[in-house]
């Protein structure tokens, strides 16, 4: 089981920046292609960010497009979320996700709070 553990979720105000960092032991790391996700009180899950294995290709939902860059370090087991500009509507608990499936991802953190005050 690959366990995805993420930190740097906090408080900031509207205009500010946050890093999430998603961090996992497992040794294959590489080899998955990443994503952050995230859900807002009320609302479903929404995609993000991703990023493939090996060619680094990445990929954005339109509301975090300018503003957010997902990034990885295999050296370090680690995928990044780089928040930039920070609206309320960002308001929500981001989730980290490894290894894309045909209709979704097989592992999943436990997810970061980030909250953006107007």
């Amino acid at each position: 089981q690959v366990q995805l553990v993420e930190s740097g979720g906090g408080l900031v105000q509207a205009g500010g920046s946050l890093r999430l960092s998603c961090a996992t032991s497992e040794r294959t790391f590489s080899s998955y292609s990443l994503a952050w996700f995230r859900q807002a009180p009320g609302k479903e899950r929404e995609f993000v960010a991703d990023i493939t294995r090996g060619t680094n290709i990445t990929r954005y939902a339109d509301s975090a497009k300018g503003r957010f860059t997902i990034s990885r370090d295999n050296a370090k087991n680690t995928v990044y979320l780089q928040m930039n500009s920070l609206k309320p509507e960002d308001t929500a608990v981001y989730y980290c996700a490894a290894d894309r499936t045909l209709t979704s991802y097989n592992y999943w953190g436990q997810g970061t709070q980030v909250t953006v005050s107007s």
